[in-house]
């Protein structure tokens, strides 16, 4: 059992892909399960982009054309991928009221409207201030939201570190406290598989943050490849799956309606 559970689409600012064209290749690949997640950050502020919302309507009559079409050949579960900033926590509230998905990633990409990628939430600060203050700012959100079953890409702070990668020893506090929360909560985490093309030395989470993920005893673990362009579906997935198993890690999960389903890997 092979399943990626972190693609964007066309409904996503950043990707071109159409969804029937991810489906096609994911059946080359010999991927069983795959989902699609993409973004929705609401209240996103900067010179690059004016939003990043999904086009609902528009987004479930593709999934449902598109899963029609190729249902007996492979599972294909429609996600959201949530870019939550405290303030916008009641915006997704809303949504998870009104539509039914399989699958939520929760993700934070921006803190006070200020984007990570950009390098605007650091500017100012030390690198022990900024990487303190994502994992802070992380904890604040599990503790006032709980419509989502995995955190994604949870040191994505990494990527973006203008100074280098800080070693996890001066947070690990924090990422301790924030597992512990999400393993009390039932929720899991994420392998994001896309550490090897963001040429970061570990995984991400990296193996320090998964190894204490497992001794806490987090087991709801799903990987995505955060794909935006064709030829990172299924990236480096045998790699991470031997690497998860040293950890201890026999298994890995799929998400309907919501529900977390094991396999084993």
């Amino acid at each position: 059992m092979r399943a990626d559970y972190h693609i964007h689409s066309n409904f996503s600012v950043d990707s071109k892909l159409e969804m029937e064209e991810i489906v096609l290749k994911s059946i080359e690949l010999g991927l069983d399960e795959i989902c699609f997640t993409d973004h929705v950050d609401y209240d996103v502020k900067n010179h690059i982009v004016d939003k990043q919302e999904v086009d609902y309507p528009e987004f479930f009559r593709e999934y449902y054309r598109v899963k029609s079409l190729y249902e007996d050949k492979i599972n294909i579960k429609i996600g959201l991928e949530f870019g939550v900033q405290t303030h916008t926590i009641p915006r997704y509230v809303e949504d998870m009221k009104k539509y039914d998905v399989d699958f939520v990633l929760l993700s934070c990409h921006q803190i006070d409207n200020k984007e990570l990628w950009l390098n605007q939430y650091q500017e100012g600060k030390s690198q022990i201030e900024y990487n303190r203050g994502y994992y802070e700012y992380l904890l604040k959100i599990v503790n006032e939201f709980s419509d989502f079953s995995v955190m994604g890409h949870l040191d994505v702070i990494k990527r973006y570190d203008p100074n280098g990668i800080l070693d996890d020893e001066y947070v690990i506090d924090l990422i301790e406290s924030l597992l512990k929360k999400v393993i009390e909560m039932g929720k899991g985490i994420e392998v994001n598989t896309s550490s090897y093309r963001y040429n970061l030395p570990d995984l991400t989470p990296s193996t320090r943050i998964l190894k204490l993920y497992y001794d806490l005893g987090g087991r709801i673990l799903t990987m995505g490849s955060d794909t935006h362009r064709i030829e990172q579906l299924k990236d480096h997935f045998e790699e991470i799956i031997l690497q998860l198993k040293a950890i201890g890690f026999d298994e890995l999960y799929t998400f309907d309606k919501m529900v977390a389903k094991p396999y084993k890997i």
